[in-house]
Formats: C-alpha cells, structure tokens, sequence
C-alpha cells in the first residue's frame, strides 16, 4: 500500500521553507500531496486559489511523486477521500509547537487513524512564514531567497 502524506495550508504565497518542508516529505512518503486551502479561517488570502496552484505547481513540476491540489472544508474529509495516511506539518520555533499540537489533537479527534508527522525546515527558513514575507513585499523589501521567482515576481506586482 502507498504511503501517501498530505501537506496542507494557505500557501499565501508558498516559500522556500515550504518547499524545503516538501522535499524532506518525499523522503519519507511514497506520494505527497500538497493540499491548498481555498478559503481560510484566518483572514483573506491576497492572492486567488488559481495563482497559489500556479505558483507551486510552476515550483515543483520536476517533482516527483508530488500532486497539488485544492480543498475546501475539513481537511480530515480531504484525507480520507486521498486515503492519506497522515498530515505533514512544518515546525519552525518553538512558538508554533501549541498551536500544531491543538490541529493534530483535533484532527485525531475527527479522524482516529490520522497521523501528524511534524518536520523542521533547514535554519536558514526557521524564522520563515508568508505573512512575514508578505509584509516585507509590502514594504518593497528585497523577498529574494525567500520564495520562487515567480512569487518574487507576483509579490512585485501585487505591491508596487
């Protein structure tokens, strides 16, 4: 039976550390499917569910054993309907530690056979997020290295 992992979020926008968290994924599953929210409990997303597909799948289209696809509603329902057999979640400090652990509890809760596996980005996307990167966009700072090229690019546009 395939390993099949799902990592779910906003990507608004993806970044480096995401991908990184992607690539260390597909080391320990057969299949990875990068699961994008449409809507979010959060706050609205600056950019539409269309360019966030865009943007990763322009990212990762070498990527093996990778599929990216959109989701609306609870994930634990997009999960059971892949046959995924856990949530990959990215840890960068410790600050996100609660937060990850309350969604794996409830997500267990909904769904018992469901695992979390948490993995840390590389140091130097530890500090990462996208509304860090969003902010210094913004602000016209330089987000160089910190996401794709096509997201620099969209994130210029988006803010000049």
């Amino acid at each position: 039976m395939k390993k099949i992992g799902v990592y779910p979020g906003t990507f608004d926008p993806i970044t480096n550390g995401h991908l990184d968290v992607i690539k260390r994924a597909l080391k320990i599953f057969d299949e990875l499917i990068v699961a994008v929210a449409v809507s979010s409990y959060k706050k609205s997303p600056i950019f539409k569910i269309e360019e966030r597909l865009h943007f990763i799948h322009e990212t990762t289209k070498y990527v093996q054993n990778l599929k990216v696809e959109s989701f609306d509603g609870l994930l634990v329902d997009f999960i059971k309907q892949k046959e995924a057999v856990a949530i990959i979640r990215g840890l960068r400090a410790v600050s996100d530690y609660e937060f990850e652990l309350q969604l794996a509890h409830a997500n267990r809760r909904l769904f018992r056979d469901i695992e979390t596996v948490f993995l840390m980005p590389s140091e130097e996307y530890s500090f990462l997020s996208s509304s860090l990167v969003k902010e210094i966009a913004y602000f016209k700072g330089s987000v160089t290295n910190l996401v794709p090229p096509i997201v620099e690019k969209a994130l210029k546009e988006k803010f000049k």
